[in-house]
């Protein structure tokens, strides 16, 4: 389902810290698109310390996104945001990374307590992953940035 969401009324970040961007380098220039348009919102809504970080494939992001949360002692890092594209083949392939992507980046989260985005999509044919990472108001990357600005005002409003 294409989503187009407003960015115009987002919660305001008091003192944004950093925002992490871990990328795979498959399916480069759809993964890209949607890093290109969740920064530009990001920067929209303040952030100005936004690291990116390229990664072999989506099983590697969990542990790129654990590695960066557990060396950030002193909670800079507001969220980390992560893309990907997994394009169905003719083996499991597809659904082991699939699932093993989303089920280390879950066990990320709540270990570390900081939003953890994803936008790893796996997707029957490229022709998909296209129409979600394409340079227009359906871009996934605004979906993910929207997220992740909605959750740390979420959390720096309702947690200690």
């Amino acid at each position: 389902m294409k989503t187009v969401l407003d960015t115009s009324a987002l919660p305001v970040i008091a003192q944004p810290g950093r925002i992490c961007i871990l990328q795979s380098k498959w399916h480069f220039t759809l993964v890209q698109s949607m890093t290109e348009a969740c920064t530009r919102v990001l920067a929209q809504a303040g952030y100005t310390e936004i690291d990116i970080h390229t990664l072999p494939g989506s099983l590697e992001i969990p542990l790129a996104a654990r590695d960066l949360l557990a060396e950030d002692s002193i909670g800079q890092i507001d969220a980390v945001i992560c893309f990907g594209v997994i394009v169905k083949g003719d083996t499991l392939h597809f659904e082991m990374i699939s699932q093993e992507s989303m089920r280390g980046l879950g066990a990320v989260m709540h270990e570390f307590r900081r939003p953890v985005i994803v936008e790893i999509l796996p997707v029957f044919t490229e022709q998909q992953a296209i129409d979600r990472a394409s340079d227009d108001e359906f871009n996934k990357g605004i979906e993910a940035a929207v997220a992740a600005i909605e959750m740390v005002a979420w959390r720096r409003a309702n947690t200690a």
